[in-house]
């Protein structure tokens, strides 16, 4: 029997033929974590004129489609606002409309300015104004109708990246055969008194939108969360779970004081200044904000927050629903070093 070792090149060309590769060769297999992703914030200030140039753009395929992407530095390339999420802002102007369709990414408007408009999500009309939060779940249909006297912009979030990545992301466009039923909002009126129905098959909430009015005066009365903030959530009332699969929506009030306490999750979220104006720790940088402002609080970093000025009111959308299905959510409060 010989005892000549087989020429390596000969057994790695031989590996690579048979698509294989040896593990304790690959780079990337026992990196360490990489740092967090710095946040970053548009300010409202500097992109508000910006957006009225898209304003003026008449063309048919803006028309239904008057969005600008809110690119995150790390993810130009992408194209995205975090490794799960894309936010946008939409510009609705009077006498538009958007023809209906559906597809399979979760989807939200949060209304930043103006009123007048409607969004019909799967036949139900869900009136837009400001601070609204309207859901467009996964494939059920939606348009929207301008009646109103001058433009809404609002904040659309989608988890467009996650579906692309894992290779669900489909469109559909309308008009739809057939509407499924709806429940109306009336049937939830009454706080804690819900219809007696399996709706189990539909992971999604049955109200379509949330009216800032009741938002706030929900969070005003809320108890101080884990890290000192007021915090409610927009939720399905049929299974007290996350309005949409995926995507979870929170109002949160900061009362004029000290910063709240330090949090850290590996969910990322994506900030809207409601109401007032303040600063946010996140990770190694401080960003300051004021109204209608926007900033992203990527996984991994150190977070506290403070008001300035009287209290203050965040809209956030998280990832954070996507990463409790998959058992990957991690929440630590109180003592985080940066």
């Amino acid at each position: 029997m010989s005892s000549a070792r087989p020429d390596i090149s000969e057994i790695r060309q031989a590996w690579r033929d048979a698509n294989l590769a040896p593990l304790w060769e690959n780079a990337r297999a026992h990196r360490p974590a990489p740092a967090p992703e710095p946040a970053h914030l548009w300010s409202w200030q500097k992109i508000r004129p910006l957006l009225s140039a898209a304003i003026d753009i008449a063309s048919p395929d803006v028309v239904e489609r008057r969005v600008l992407q809110l690119v995150a530095p790390k993810h130009q390339d992408e194209q995205r606002t975090s490794r799960t999420l894309a936010a946008n802002i939409q510009i609705l102007l009077p006498g538009e409309k958007a023809r209906p369709h559906r597809h399979t990414m979760n989807a939200l408007r949060f209304v930043l300015e103006g009123s007048g408009a409607i969004t019909v999500v799967d036949g139900k009309p869900c009136p837009m104004e400001e601070g609204d939060l309207i859901l467009t779940p996964a494939w059920t249909w939606h348009e929207h109708i301008h009646e109103g006297r001058a433009p809404i912009l609002c904040l659309d979030a989608l988890d467009v990246p996650f579906q692309q990545y894992v290779g669900t992301s489909a469109f559909e466009a309308g008009p739809a055969a057939q509407l499924p039923e709806t429940i109306p909002d009336a049937a939830f009126s009454l706080a804690n008194v819900v219809p007696d129905l399996d709706y189990a098959a539909k992971d999604y909430s049955p109200v379509f939108r949330y009216p800032y009015a009741a938002a706030a005066a929900a969070v005003a009365a809320a108890p101080p969360a884990r890290d000192g903030s007021r915090r409610v959530r927009y939720i399905n009332p049929l299974t007290g779970g996350s309005g949409m699969a995926m995507m979870d929506c929170f109002l949160v009030q900061l009362d004029t004081g000290a910063f709240t306490l330090p949090f850290r999750t590996t969910a990322s979220s994506v900030c809207c200044v409601v109401e007032g104006s303040g600063e946010s720790q996140i990770g190694s940088n401080t960003v300051r904000w004021s109204k209608r402002d926007i900033f992203t609080l990527p996984q991994g970093n150190r977070i506290v927050h403070k008001s300035s000025g009287g209290a203050a009111r965040l809209f956030q959308v998280s990832d954070r629903d996507l990463y409790a299905r998959l058992g990957l959510l991690r929440e630590e409060y109180g003592n985080i070093s940066a």
